[in-house]
């Protein structure tokens, strides 16, 4: 391989700092978080469609929420358990490689807040229009608030990196533990200020949509909760609306997170942990919040567990 070919195509991942005791722990523990993320959220996804009962909006747009999940987890966790067993100097990716795998990362965390974001319409729409939801809430409604949840994330990650892929680079580093947009723009020796406005104003706007989209319709459901006389209506609002709201704190508190860590380069390893934990935790609190809290998916998961309890 000569250098002009190791300096364009071939990149080297900085990775996580272990020590050589805690290499088969970490691998170990991530590896164990995986193959939950993935049984979790595929069982939870299998277990709505498998069942016709479970075909409601509520249920089928929740869907979007796993299958991201599962996305989100594969495009980091595997290639970061090679990384964890592999010679620091020698973990590599090639460059198209590590854009694809920046492209999913940030769709990942920007599909959340967008698949989210219809979820509370969702919720708005059942309990303040109940008579109309029927009507509105429709086969093609629904596919319409899908395809604007991932078609939004789609193009609007697409912009970010394609403004870093199209820079020329003169470094060979990746200076995190896996590859997202930052990484690519500053493996550039040109002015990268386009990527940083865009990646800025992307941010703010992604978050202030998110919060103030959540925000207004939980006050609104809020309004019709304390003008309502039914107290059984209103308590199933707030336990359904409550599950919804408890993944998107999670979502909302493990962001942060890691755009706070990310303003100070001495907690540069601390960064590093957030950012697992960013694929970590929501993948994995996700389909045990909701199969939990939604009575319907509780009851059938009891039921097929019980079934093949009674067939042994």
């Amino acid at each position: 391989m000569d250098n002009l070919t190791f300096r364009y195509n071939i990149l080297l991942v900085e990775g996580l700092k272990i020590t050589p005791q805690s290499t088969y722990p970490a691998f170990v523990l991530l590896l164990i978080s995986y193959v939950f993320i993935m049984v979790s959220n595929i069982g939870i996804v299998t277990q709505i469609l498998a069942e016709k009962s479970l075909h409601q909006p509520m249920h089928i747009l929740f869907c979007h929420l796993p299958l991201n999940d599962i996305m989100g987890a594969t495009a980091l966790l595997p290639h970061l358990l090679r990384d964890i067993l592999t010679d620091p100097s020698e973990r590599y990716i090639t460059y198209v490689e590590c854009v694809i795998q920046a492209f999913f990362n940030h769709l990942y965390g920007t599909t959340s807040h967008t698949v989210l974001m219809i979820m509370a319409f969702d919720r708005y729409v059942a309990i303040n229009n109940p008579l109309r939801y029927p009507t509105i809430m429709t086969n093609k409604m629904m596919v319409k608030l899908s395809a604007a949840a991932w078609g939004v994330a789609i193009v609007l990650v697409g912009i970010l990196i394609s403004l870093s892929v199209r820079l020329s680079h003169c470094r060979s580093v990746i200076q995190n533990h896996f590859c997202d947009n930052a990484s690519l723009f500053k493996l550039s020796c040109e002015d990268v200020i386009v990527n940083n406005v865009y990646g800025l104003t992307f941010t703010v706007v992604l978050f202030s949509s998110s919060i103030g989209w959540i925000f207004m319709t939980y006050l609104k459901i809020a309004i019709v909760c304390l003008k309502g006389k039914n107290k059984a209506t209103n308590s199933k609002a707030i336990k359904t609306c409550s599950t919804h709201l408890a993944v998107y704190v999670i979502l909302l508190a493990s962001g942060f997170t890691v755009i706070f860590l990310h303003r100070f380069s001495a907690h540069s390893e601390n960064r590093k942990l957030s950012s697992v934990m960013f694929h970590v935790i929501p993948p994995g609190l996700n389909p045990v919040i909701y199969g939990l809290q939604a009575k319907e998916i509780r009851q059938k998961i009891v039921k097929l567990f019980r079934n093949k309890v009674n067939s042994k």
